[in-house]
């Protein structure tokens, strides 16, 4: 196989000849738009379960963990060690995929990933002591974070401009049914199954997702890179609806393939000066998607609203509550993306992340929670649920997604997804710890003001990526483009509304 960093031989050095050579290629091939439609949907829905696993993986905490508590008799702080546990794991997994995921490609890569789903859902199961439960964590954390690595990638690289948003969310939408299931199973259930039969049936979905995976196309590019043009024809053939759709996007990428220099490959691309921009934008937004708070809401939820006053069953329905939201909501962001813009829906649900939190704060502050003061904490909780999740939350995957170069976009969704992980990794392990130091309100505050810090991140550093094709964001980027300005609508001068 060739390396990533060399050209294919199969791209023709003459523009002439390029242009006969697309021609021959494309003409060659047997389209059938309607299949191709159906494929393309398919195959993102099929890698996008993946997210439903992260979801379900990390969210049957919430309501597991109390019954954890019970058989083991965890303290606070081991609370948050089983719970860090798979983010710690998710942090290792998005670093190593990178080299897997250029070396064996996206599809294969997405193959291995289900596997070790199945096999870390059986092992944290089966656990008979804490350290033995911290490890089978750890090993799901490995595929949950290797699934935020590559399955973004692999879709985004098989759609189209004016599609990728819509199908890379649905990994968002999938984590957030993934959420829901996981609070539908904690509260139905948990008076009928312990924790352990809740942690081992997510190997099914696993299962399922490894072998319809068997029959999915490549990622386009990645072939194109490692393969030449024709096979990667052959793919846009079976996800596009015209001829020409085909023959843009291969020219496209002949394109971007004859600006690549060597040294712009893998790892030491990304130290590339013109890269920065979208470092920069992409690795901001990962850290406020994690440290904003949501995952802590989805994460200790029942624990919080229980030291507040709440009863078990009251806040396990709350949490509930909170999964519903946060799945309807990313639904929304995902039907919603690519018309109104990744930068626009960011600055306009902010704003309502940071009022909710601040109301949440002062409900928990003063100590409301009975009566009508307790559905006011209530209402302010799902608010925030619904702002952060319909804006930041939405875009932080989708962005890390489609900002890189490919020549270098494995190392740098890798880095990425590990920053996503690392945030949450440092919000997860040290929520409790700050509410027993600061207390719940003051706590909800300290959040309130890291997403007021995110709005104004994106104002100043995200340009508008929606419409805009890989290879575009790309040149935009050679070209030191990459930077919001006034009046822009988005990097490939479409208009959003």
């Amino acid at each position: 196989m060739q390396s990533s960093s060399a050209l294919p031989t199969s791209i023709p050095p003459s523009p002439r000849d390029d242009e006969r050579t697309l021609h021959r290629i494309v003409d060659n091939l047997d389209m059938d738009a309607g299949s191709g439609r159906g494929t393309l949907r398919f195959a993102a829905m099929v890698a996008a379960v993946c997210g439903g696993l992260y979801g379900y993986d990390t969210g049957i905490i919430s309501g597991a963990l109390l019954s954890m508590t019970d058989e083991f008799s965890l303290s606070h702080r081991m609370q948050e060690i089983v719970t860090a546990a798979i983010l710690a794991g998710a942090v290792i997994g998005a670093l190593a995929t990178s080299w897997l995921s250029e070396r064996v490609g996206r599809k294969v890569t997405v193959l291995i990933v289900s596997a070790v789903f199945a096999v870390g859902a059986i092992a944290c199961s089966i656990a008979p002591t804490v350290p033995l439960l911290v490890a089978g964590r750890l090993l799901l954390g490995v595929a949950v974070g290797a699934s935020t690595q590559v399955v973004p990638m692999y879709i985004s690289e098989l759609a189209p401009p004016d599609r990728r948003g819509n199908l890379v969310t649905m990994f968002n939408v999938a984590i957030g049914i993934g959420i829901l299931l996981a609070n539908i199973v904690g509260v139905g259930l948990h008076d009928v199954w312990t924790w352990r039969p809740m942690v081992a049936i997510a190997a099914i979905p696993a299962a399922i997702v490894f072998i319809a995976m068997l029959f999915m196309p490549r990622s386009p590019r990645w072939v194109a890179e490692n393969h030449g043009l024709e096979p990667a024809a052959d793919i846009l053939g079976q996800v596009r609806e015209t001829r020409r759709d085909v023959r843009t996007e291969l020219r496209q990428i002949q394109q971007v393939a004859r600006d690549t220099r060597p040294q712009e490959a893998g790892w030491r691309g990304i130290r590339q000066p013109w890269v920065r921009p979208a470092l920069i934008a992409a690795l901001g937004v990962a850290f406020f998607t994690q440290c904003g708070g949501l995952e802590m809401m989805i994460y200790y939820a029942p624990t919080f609203l229980s030291d507040a006053g709440f009863g078990r069953s009251s806040a396990l329905f709350a949490s509930l509550g909170v999964a519903i939201v946060y799945a309807i909501v990313t639904l929304l962001g995902c039907l919603f993306v690519d018309r109104i813009g990744r930068r626009r829906l960011m600055l306009v649900m902010i704003p309502g992340s940071v009022l909710s939190l601040i109301g949440l704060g002062a409900m928990f502050a003063t100590g409301a929670t009975h009566g009508s003061a307790a559905w006011l904490t209530i209402v302010f909780l799902l608010a925030f649920m619904f702002f952060n999740s319909g804006g930041i939350q939405v875009c932080g995957w989708l962005l890390g997604s489609e900002m890189f170069p490919l020549a270098m976009r494995g190392p740098a969704t890798a880095l990425h997804a590990a920053m996503l992980w690392g945030s949450n990794l440092i919000v997860t392990g040290t929520a409790l710890s700050l509410v027993q130091a600061v207390g719940l309100g003051n706590t909800m505050w300290i959040y309130a003001g890291i997403n007021l810090a995110s709005f104004l991140f994106v104002l100043f550093f995200v340009p508008e990526t929606a419409g805009a094709s890989l290879e575009e964001i790309e040149e935009s980027l050679r070209q030191g483009r990459f930077f919001p300005r006034k009046g822009q609508t988005s990097l490939s001068g479409a208009v959003h509304s």
